[in-house]
């Protein structure tokens, strides 16, 4: 990615949290995710490759570059690709601002889960639209921490996750950028912007995304800022642990979990005056 302001930091633990929700998530936010044979897909900003996995799998006859500003998520990447049997994927270490490519490499970008942790998404937006040949199109998959609502409902619970926002704020992120991704895309010069929203929700009755996503996924997730939350003074400790519990509250049997995902795409246009008229 384009900057060191990884909320949620670089341990095992975050690779394994990584992993579960892209699994718990597949169906949900990948069901239409597929590149056409033969075409070019660069991935801004791969991760461990939690994602690399699906969309490599989607479209086994594209070729897909992914990239990565972290050396060590990059060999995770790298080796996670392998074990899956995967051989269309090419990794580059590189940063997202400063990518090795000429313009008009590329078919179509995907980018999930990044923007977010980004001091400057408009332009890193902007950048990858050079990168994409006329007519291609940009993916981009992204989250929105205001976006969650639970039963039962819990005010330490809801102070919890205000933490994590404003941890994330404070190194430059927004956590809360699923609901900007339209006008993002729409400013960096995209043609034909759609977003859908794509809701989480988790009750009683769906034991694998209870497990995989409320408490491996979002309350891990939740868990990882608690020493930055407290550190600086957003919280008390014993308000901390409520907010936790009440967080696992709700992965009980009659408890509700919901989040939503944003996911956006758009293309970009043959000149530079094609993308406007929706924002006129």
């Amino acid at each position: 990615m384009g900057n060191d302001g990884y909320v949620h930091g670089y341990s095992v633990r975050e690779h394994q949290r990584l992993t579960d929700q892209a699994s718990s998530l597949v169906e949900l936010l990948h069901w239409d995710t597929a590149f056409s044979a033969g075409s070019e897909v660069l991935e801004a900003g791969c991760g461990v490759g939690a994602q690399t996995v699906t969309i490599a799998r989607n479209s086994p006859d594209a070729r897909i570059t992914s990239v990565d500003i972290s050396a060590e998520s990059l060999a995770a990447a790298k080796d996670r690709v392998g074990r899956a049997g995967l051989r269309n994927v090419t990794f580059r270490q590189a940063d997202l601002f400063d990518l090795p490519f000429p313009d008009a490499s590329f078919d179509h970008v995907f980018v999930c889960f990044v923007l977010e942790h980004l001091k400057d998404p408009a332009g890193a937006l902007s950048r990858l639209r050079s990168l994409l040949r006329a007519g291609g199109t940009i993916t981009v998959i992204e989250g929105d921490h205001g976006s969650t609502y639970f039963h039962p409902d819990d005010a330490d619970a809801r102070r919890a996750v205000s933490c994590l926002v404003e941890v994330q704020a404070r190194l430059g992120g927004d956590s809360l950028i699923g609901r900007r991704l339209y006008p993002l895309l729409a400013d960096a010069g995209y043609a034909e912007v759609s977003v859908s929203p794509r809701m989480v929700y988790v009750d009683g009755s769906k034991p694998h995304l209870i497990d995989g996503f409320t408490l491996k996924t979002f309350t891990a997730m939740v868990e990882g800022v608690r020493d930055q939350a407290l550190a600086a003074g957003m919280i008390d400790e014993a308000s901390w642990e409520r907010g936790i519990a009440g967080l696992t509250r709700t992965a009980a049997a009659d408890g509700v979990f919901c989040y939503t995902f944003f996911k956006g795409r758009g293309l970009r246009p043959a000149s530079a005056t094609a993308a406007w008229p929706a924002r006129r």
